[in-house]
């Protein structure tokens, strides 16, 4: 039904419009009394073979919504209740922006991906760690894992990016469960800079400083581009163990419009941007299996890009993912995604 009925009709309208309007109606939905219970009876899958520890952490599936989709953290019970096993909120930046000018956000139907340039458009660090602990003090027991995924306002020079990375990582210390250093976003201007070895490593350095002064550590995550070359991929090994961080999440979007079936000149009007869903599932894949193989598996991976069933679930996590993510195939496969995963994963067990 959703996928012949529902997004058909969805497809009508612009692509950030009707992701705003939905979530709209998904929190207003479940805010009824007795919708909570009703959804997650249809959408979570309770099975304790499922759980994954990873990084110090216990998460009660593998799969999670992707940084992007909750930008401001108001969706976290929401995706909660459709049975996602961790969420991560962001980009979060320190400062409200307002991102990039409209639209920024396009659907390549023909290739089950989109292409966006939103620019960190988010509420800031702030009003997101808020939101938190309000979801906290008020999660009724439930044992959904949240990351923090970090960034820079786009009006800060990278010379002082760790300033902006700093005040996000001391504002959602205490609301969530674990950090992702975002130095990987093709959409604000300069940022994948920092992604060379001698800047990221300084600032990954500094956060590990800022967080080993804490009683309790939080993990830290880097979160990097599917266009690293093996080179970089050989840096970005050797930086993890300098900096003692706790893993990478492979991948963000990607600039590249190799092999799309959309045609040439739609993809070319539609602009700049980074190209998510599967066109990016054998490149994220490749990825994930060159850290893992090159590394020997010294730190856990978190895969992300084209997984719309289990089947690319299992081919991330057989290429040395611990846990995976999705987004873009949400939107195209609807809200049992992650049940649909979850319960074909037990199925192999």
């Amino acid at each position: 039904m959703y996928k012949h009925i529902i997004l058909p009709l969805l497809f009508r309208f612009d692509a950030e419009t009707i992701h705003h309007t939905v979530t709209r109606f998904l929190k207003i939905a479940l805010s009824i009394p007795g919708m909570s219970a009703l959804f997650r009876s249809l959408y979570v899958v309770n099975d304790q073979r499922l759980a994954r520890t990873v990084f110090g952490l216990t998460f009660q599936n593998p799969i999670g919504m992707a940084a992007g989709f909750d930008k401001n953290a108001e969706l976290v019970s929401e995706l909660s209740d459709l049975g996602f096993g961790f969420v991560e909120i962001g980009t979060v930046t320190p400062r409200p922006q307002p991102g990039n000018p409209r639209p920024r956000l396009f659907r390549l139907k023909a290739d089950g991906g989109l292409i966006n340039r939103m620019g960190f458009n988010n509420k800031g660090a702030g009003p997101a760690a808020e939101r938190l602990r309000h979801f906290a003090r008020n999660r009724g027991g439930r044992q959904v894992i949240v990351g923090g995924n970090i960034g820079k306002n786009k009006d800060t020079a990278n010379e002082q990016a760790l300033s902006d990375y700093l005040i996000c990582f001391r504002e959602l210390f205490d609301a969530v469960d674990y950090f992702v250093v975002n130095v990987s976003s093709p959409n604000t201007p300069g940022l994948r800079d920092l992604q060379e070895r001698g800047p990221l490593t300084q600032l990954l350095t500094a956060l590990q400083q800022e967080n080993r002064q804490r009683p309790v550590p939080k993990p830290i995550l880097l979160k990097i581009a599917p266009d690293l070359t093996n080179g970089q991929l050989d840096d970005i090994i050797g930086i993890v163990a300098e900096t003692g961080i706790a893993g990478v999440i492979a991948t963000n979007t990607t600039i590249s419009r190799d092999g799309l079936a959309t045609d040439t000149a739609t993809v070319t009007q539609m602009g700049a941007g980074g190209v998510s869903g599967r066109p990016l599932r054998e490149r994220a894949t490749e990825v994930i299996r060159y850290l893992h193989q090159q590394s020997g598996g010294a730190f856990p991976i978190i895969g992300v890009g084209g997984i719309f069933s289990a089947e690319d679930a299992q081919e991330k996590l057989r290429a040395g993912a611990s846990l995976v993510q999705v987004y873009t195939s949400f939107i195209y496969e609807g809200p049992a995604l992650a049940k649909r995963i979850n319960k074909a994963l037990l199925n192999d067990l």
